[in-house]
């Protein structure tokens, strides 16, 4: 993906995304390593994997905060993945979400808020 095509996909999103202390991985896998979330937003988030996954694959995935253990589990659509070559993981995904409990839509957006103003 190109940097024009990264930026004309920011300038549509309806939802902000920030860098946020923010964690997720794979739904009811609690021994997998979290991976740190690059951004955030309420309408989806950029995380990266070390695992392939496939445009229009859904998936549950727990969010946590960087303090704490508690997390929240969201149902989650790839709309967008990349190769790294030399990066920090194999891919750089890009999800939608499609199903975010009331809990995890209250963090989510504190953690935005709080990232804006600071």
């Amino acid at each position: 993906m190109s940097t024009t095509e990264q930026s004309s996909g920011a300038e549509r999103r309806e939802f902000p995304r920030v860098s946020a202390p923010m964690y997720c991985r794979p739904a009811r896998r609690r021994l997998l390593r979290r991976r740190k979330v690059v951004d955030v937003g309420l309408g989806g988030m950029r995380v990266y994997s070390d695992d392939e996954h496939k445009v229009g694959s859904r998936m549950e995935i727990d969010l946590l905060q960087a303090e704490g253990d508690e997390f929240v589990t969201c149902l989650a659509e790839v709309v967008w993945i990349r190769e790294l070559p030399g990066g920090p993981a194999r891919y750089d995904v890009g999800l939608r979400f499609l199903d975010v409990p009331a809990e995890a839509r209250a963090m989510i957006a504190k953690l935005v808020e709080r990232s804006q103003q600071g």
